[in-house]
């Protein structure tokens, strides 16, 4: 633990020597990226004998004044799990944003923006470790705060401080609940001490499903899960590219971490909470990916694979959570299981995959699909390192993404042979939810890799792209080599989740056992195939490329069919690429569609654009939004920009909470 708040401190000492030196854009961005650099290094050293030892250290509780209970830190296997993709993706991602951000028009706020992002990992890295319900209160605001202001880096522009507002807006809808669940918990154990609360099962558990809902709804909205995912499409495309996949890959993990902590204090739970989990888990995942496929501007492409993915982890929390109800431990550890490995591998992929989409805006300046084309040839770097993320978000074999969904899958297929007909309706809805989830997103990002990276250049900015530096190429192969490494690595992977599985959900060593003898050899014969193959692509490759380099080559008209002058016009389009399928289920979705249809035979203009409007948005949180709106409209003497007005108001709230409380 020492080494772990050594790294905090780092965090925020370069951040506020970056905050210091804010006039100097050099010298802030050097401390604040070497601050998280050095203390990503100490905390991924501290963190990995916890992780493998399954052995809880405690290192700091003391007494302190603030209600319910103490100033309590620990490590302990779960936490250790979330503190690895913290650490390494911050690590890369602060490396890659020195770079993204070297020309940057807002020299004089990088700053205040590297002092954030130290904020924004330190205050990650409480969140896992904190025991107590306050601590962890407040840890998770500063998480909030800090990566509000870095989505506002470029305040100016309408659509930032659109983004901006929603995003605070949404995450502070789901701290409220979050407040009321761990108030009425208080109340009910007498203390906010982790430890205590989960002894305290038979005082908790007639209440246990309004606090499981609370949980539920408080880490759901930042874990981006739907109705309350708005923020992310805002709020991603807004921010910094390295920002965006630190809060994609990471940040919004530390809702799942939150539900998967609160399941460790309730024992058995009902069967209604699979059912729930599960349910969740399918809207989210179909809608997240249907959502993506129609977006034209690929950061907010990404931002709705990341409700997918998280839909697809909340399948694997309700497989868990329906073996715990029907005491089935090959469906807890394939379901739990699968859902923190994807955890894991989301935060890889997804992170590789904002930071290509950040190389493409700085090598070509735009992030509009219909407005790219033949990357490929300008920034092959980028291009193959997007390549393996699109593969690996697909979930197919030999990468990362496979795995995990292969266990979510395998725990689905146990349940259907092992529980009544009943019980196996949501199982069956998994496997159909996540066959249609995967094969959508194989959809999608054949779209978005071959519009952008493939074809020819639609616009003249795509004709003028060029790569990117060496530290932001570099830190995208790193997380590419991760994502093959780990798919390649299946069977060792599993033998990672063990502690974790061990210590939270009490599984037996018997069960990791059956998990070996039926679980394994599939995975060994995946990975030997994948092997196999590719060293196969490899000979054929060298003996093609051996063959060719012995040949002269003459250049000569070829027959164009009839194409002797192709034109970009001539290529798919985003919205062209998906209109087959999107017609489909048009009226249902309620597309919206504009089709200029070619008219005669040398037509000099035509198109086709569509959008699908998130319904969610439209239906549920922009009357919402209006509400809060008028509201703040009628109290506009809180906006006046005073600092003590702001304390006065928290004050004044916390006084009243107070009250409430003690009296």
């Amino acid at each position: 633990m020492t080494l772990i708040l050594t790294g905090i401190t780092f965090f925020l000492v370069g951040g506020f020597g970056a905050f210091l030196s804010r006039n100097r854009p050099i010298a802030a961005t050097r401390l604040g990226v070497g601050g998280v650099v050095v203390g990503s290094i100490l905390g991924l050293i501290g963190t990995l004998p916890v992780l493998f030892s399954a052995s809880p250290v405690e290192a700091i509780r003391l007494p302190w004044s603030i209600p319910f209970g103490t100033f309590y830190l620990e490590i302990d296997a779960l936490s250790a799990f979330f503190l690895i993709p913290i650490y390494l993706l911050s690590a890369l991602s602060a490396i890659y944003g020195s770079a993204y951000l070297e020309k940057n028009i807002y020299q004089n706020r990088l700053g205040s923006h590297w002092a954030f992002f130290s904020i924004l990992i330190a205050s990650m890295v409480l969140v896992v470790i904190a025991r107590n319900g306050m601590l962890f209160l407040i840890a998770w605001e500063a998480m909030a705060l800090a990566s509000f202001f870095l989505v506002m880096l470029d305040r100016e522009r309408e659509s930032v401080q659109r983004a901006g507002w929603i995003y605070l807006v949404s995450t502070h809808i789901g701290t409220v609940f979050l407040y009321f669940f761990f108030v009425l918990i208080g109340d009910r154990t007498g203390s906010l001490d982790f430890d205590v609360i989960a002894s305290s099962g038979a005082q908790i558990y007639p209440q246990a499903t309004l606090f499981f809902i609370l949980a539920l709804i408080g880490f759901g909205a930042k874990a981006g899960i739907v109705p309350l995912h708005i923020w992310l499409p805002e709020a991603h495309p807004a921010a910094p590219s390295h920002v965006s996949a630190v809060m994609s890959g990471i940040m919004i993990k530390t809702g799942i971490y939150g539900i998967i902590r609160t399941l460790s204090w309730f024992g058995t739970p009902p069967l209604g909470w699979a059912v729930a989990l599960i349910l969740i888990g399918c809207v989210s995942g179909v809608l997240g990916v249907l959502l993506a496929l129609a977006q034209h501007d690929l950061k907010r492409l990404l931002a709705y694979h990341s409700v997918e993915n998280i839909g697809i982890i909340f399948l694997g929390l309700g497989i868990g959570v329906l073996g715990q109800s029907t005491g089935l431990p090959m469906l807890i550890v394939l379901g739990y299981g699968g859902a923190l490995l994807h955890t894991l591998n989301h935060a890889l992929f997804k992170g590789l995959l904002f930071l290509g989409a950040g190389s493409v805006l700085h090598g070509s300046h735009t992030l509009d699909i219909e407005h790219t084309g033949g990357l490929l040839k300008r920034m092959p770097w980028t291009g193959m390192a997007f390549l393996i993320g699109a593969v690996a978000i697909c979930g197919l074999p030999p990468l990362n993404g496979f795995i995990s969904e292969f266990m979510i899958y395998s725990g689905a297929f146990q349940g259907i042979f092992s529980l009544n007909s009943l019980y196996a309706i949501p199982v069956l809805l998994t496997i159909v939810a996540l066959a249609l989830i995967g094969g959508l997103a194989a959809l999608c990002f054949t779209k978005a890799f071959g519009i952008v990276f493939l074809g020819h250049p639609r616009s003249q900015q795509a004709s003028d792209a060029h790569e990117v530096s060496a530290a932001m190429r570099w830190t995208m192969v790193v997380l590419a080599t991760l994502c093959l490494v780990i798919g390649l690595s299946a069977p060792l992977m599993m033998r990672l989740l063990e502690p974790v599985l061990a210590q939270m959900i009490g599984v037996m060593p018997e069960t990791f056992l059956q998990l070996d003898s039926n679980f394994i050899p599939p995975l060994q014969f995946i990975v030997g195939t994948s092997l196999l193959l590719i060293a196969l692509v490899a000979v054929l490759y060298w003996l093609i490329h051996r063959k060719q380099s012995n040949i002269t080559v003459t250049t000569a008209v070829t027959w164009d069919c009839g194409y002797a002058k192709p034109e970009p016009q001539m290529q798919y389009t985003a919205s062209s690429f998906a209109q087959p399928l999107i017609d489909l289920i048009a009226k249902s979705i309620r597309l919206k569609a504009d089709l200029r249809k070619p008219i005669g035979y040398f037509p000099v203009e035509g198109g086709y654009t569509s959008e699908i409007p998130d319904l969610a948005e439209t239906q549920f949180w922009t009357p919402i939004f209006k509400g809060i709106e008028w509201v703040m409209l009628r109290f506009r003497w809180i906006q006046t920009g005073s600092i003590h007005l702001y304390i006065l108001y928290i004050t004044i709230t916390l006084i009243v909470l107070l009250i409430w409380k003690l009296g």
